[in-house]
């Protein structure tokens, strides 16, 4: 049998390689799409293209799955008292506790039209979620401004509307309305306004508390001010 000398292997080794296409998602529903009977779990993900590769928490049950989670609280193991910088490129760990980093969310919302699904319980185990039937968030030189419509109910009501339109703030960034600045005020960062109906990054405590009032992890028109949640989790998925 005819030996292929090293050298012409060494040539024909790109022109090989180029036949093969890297499966790289761009969300969780990519990944869906790829196989409707993969179950729920830590997947990495491309927002961004190559170089962007990131860990997300993917739903794959909830309402016909594919849903990217970009935040979730469950048990208080991480803090998510932080500076700009890291609510920007993201931290925790999506097997727990994690904010996925505005830029991640950014880049998957800028290519098209997404929902949102915001799930959560309560320490009695009730349940409640709201969902909005488009999401989408500016670039950080417009201070990733929120853009989020359609609500529709499932037992939670609605406290994203006033949110709606207001540029992302943290202790060290202050970009809401208020004349004081909201984050540190109470403890968190979000989309906050004059200042919040859902403090979903702030202290992690145990149900009622009014000995702070509205720093803990809440959704107002659900619980109340003083009622920090179990969990919460927001979600976003393509528009079909």
């Amino acid at each position: 049998m005819m030996k292929i000398p090293s050298v012409l292997l060494l040539l024909l080794a790109p022109m090989l390689a180029s036949c093969f296409v890297r499966f790289m998602p761009e969300d969780c529903m990519d990944i869906h799409n790829q196989d409707k009977e993969i179950q729920s779990g830590v997947f990495t993900i491309y927002p961004s293209g190559s170089t962007s590769a990131v860990e997300v928490y993917c739903d794959m049950e909830t309402d016909g799955g594919g849903w990217t989670v970009f935040q979730r609280r469950m048990d208080g193991s991480e803090n998510f008292y932080r500076p700009w910088n890291e609510y920007k490129s993201g931290f925790g760990r999506a097997s727990g506790e994690y904010w996925l980093g505005l830029e991640n969310i950014y880049g998957m919302t800028r290519r098209g039209s997404h929902e949102l699904r915001v799930d959560m319980e309560d320490f009695d185990k009730n349940r409640a979620n709201a969902s909005y039937s488009s999401f989408s968030i500016d670039a950080e030189c417009d201070g990733y401004a929120l853009h989020v419509t359609g609500f529709r109910n499932g037992g939670a009501n609605d406290a994203l509307a006033p949110h709606n339109g207001r540029k992302f703030s943290t202790f060290d960034k202050d970009q809401d309305t208020w004349p004081d600045n909201c984050a540190k005020s109470f403890l968190g960062a979000f989309w906050y306004a004059d200042c919040h109906q859902t403090n979903p990054n702030g202290i992690y405590r145990w149900g009622a508390d009014k000995t702070i009032h509205a720093i803990g992890v809440e959704w107002s028109r659900w619980k109340g001010h003083d009622y920090s949640l179990k969990s919460i989790s927001f979600m976003i998925r393509p528009v079909k």
